[in-house]
């Protein structure tokens, strides 16, 4: 079974925190490489509302960018958000502005 959660963080760095308490493990060159089974993707600060350009192509308004820190994860063989996940989702209608190959997040969410 598989499962579509979007989440939106306080920064990088806490969104990697949870990523990590999610298992690694570390090779023998001292890279770290995940244990757990779960497809994560990064989006970072999304646009939440798209900026203007002239004709030209120069930017004549910027676009809004989230505060936020947004990760998507296709996760694998779970039937719940993992513990302390939850607080972190959120719920949007569509795809938004990732999916997984195609899949309907509306039909794989939580």
């Amino acid at each position: 079974m598989i499962k579509i959660g979007k989440y939106e963080f306080d920064s990088k760095e806490q969104a990697e925190a949870k990523i990590k308490a999610l298992g690694v493990d570390t090779d023998e060159n001292g890279v770290e490489y995940p244990t757990h089974k779960h497809t994560i993707v990064h989006l970072g600060h999304i646009v939440e509302q798209q900026g203007q350009y002239d004709e030209e192509g120069n930017e004549t308004v910027a676009p809004v960018l989230s505060d936020k820190w947004h990760v998507d994860v296709l996760w694998k063989g779970i039937d719940d958000h993992p513990y302390g996940w939850k607080s972190y989702a959120v719920d949007i209608d569509g795809d938004g502005v990732h999916s997984f190959l195609g899949l309907s997040y509306n039909s794989h969410k939580f």
